[in-house]
């Protein structure tokens, strides 16, 4: 069976990841809405994705002008029929959290067409029980992206239980439409593939500054060097979010109920300390007004 052509996308969630998501559709000659709640959070990503779109074109690795790029992206402050209803696919990218998720789904489930396949950028909840907030379970499956989503190359396609082949074969073709490499995820298990290999990880290096064992320079160097990653646990940490982390691993444990996956005690007190990482100006490391990384923390 012939997959769905995508040609229009609606992004909800102006963050970092829904930002990066829009950018690369707009990058490949993709129309794209961003939605999100927060003008300050729309005027935000549309500098973003300037900002970065201009930095690719510059060097050559993105088609330009950047001018038609931006040409391809609008912005809306309210999800409604206007932002969903021309969308044959509609990305949710908000917040790690299960019941919001839920709530912008059965939003999308009502506003779009009934033909448009919904998707969660999710990087640890159940595909199939945000697709249960639907009446279309067969049209809906993850499309989970790395961040920082214009740099990053795979992006996960999970299928939920309801996932039917089309609307798998569908976000395949998709993401590889975008110049990026589909990692087919064929059950939806808590973390899906990637997450259920590197966070473990990343839990061992937080464990390890815990005990004093090694410092957060010396890991995120040695994980460089010995290891071939072009950024360590921490960095890549402060890049993503403390909070979007632990929201992560918090998700995994309540599915599974597995011990190895609650957030260790040194990550929580950050949270609570609002110690987020860059986009906090502290998180495992301290960072100036503009971004640059200073010291540790």
């Amino acid at each position: 069976m012939e997959s769905k052509r995508i040609d229009k996308v609606l992004v909800v969630g102006a963050g970092l990841m829904g930002s990066g998501i829009a950018q690369v559709c707009a990058q490949a000659g993709l129309g794209v809405t961003v939605c999100d709640v927060s003008p300050a959070a729309l005027e935000r990503a549309s500098k973003t994705i300037a900002w970065s779109a201009g930095k690719l074109v510059e060097k050559g690795t993105v088609k330009g002008p950047l001018e038609a790029i931006m040409a391809r992206l609008s912005f809306a402050a309210e999800l409604d029929g206007a932002a969903a209803g021309q969308a044959d696919l509609c990305v949710e990218a908000v917040f790690e959290q299960r019941a919001l998720k839920r709530e912008v789904f059965a939003a999308l489930d009502r506003l779009s067409a009934p033909g448009a396949l919904i998707a969660s950028n999710t990087s640890a909840l159940s595909i199939t029980e945000l697709a249960a907030a639907t009446s279309r379970p067969e049209r809906v499956l993850g499309l989970h992206f790395f961040s920082p989503v214009p740099m990053m190359e795979a992006v996960e396609v999970v299928r939920g239980m309801a996932t039917s082949d089309e609307t798998f074969a569908a976000g395949a073709a998709f993401v590889e439409a975008i110049g990026k490499a589909p990692i087919k995820v064929q059950r939806d298990v808590p973390g899906f593939l990637i997450n259920r290999i590197n966070l473990p990880s990343n839990l061992e290096a937080m464990r390890l500054v815990e005990a004093g064992v090694g410092t957060v320079e010396d890991i995120d160097r040695g994980m460089r060097l010995a290891t071939g990653r072009r950024m360590g646990p921490f960095e890549t940490g402060d890049m993503v979010g403390l909070d979007v982390t632990h929201a992560a691993l918090c998700a995994l444990y309540e599915e599974t109920r597995d011990a190895r996956w609650y957030p260790p005690l040194i990550l929580r007190r950050k949270v609570c300390a609002g110690q987020l990482g860059r986009k906090a100006g502290v998180g495992w490391y301290r960072y100036d007004k503009d971004g640059n990384r200073v010291g540790p923390t």
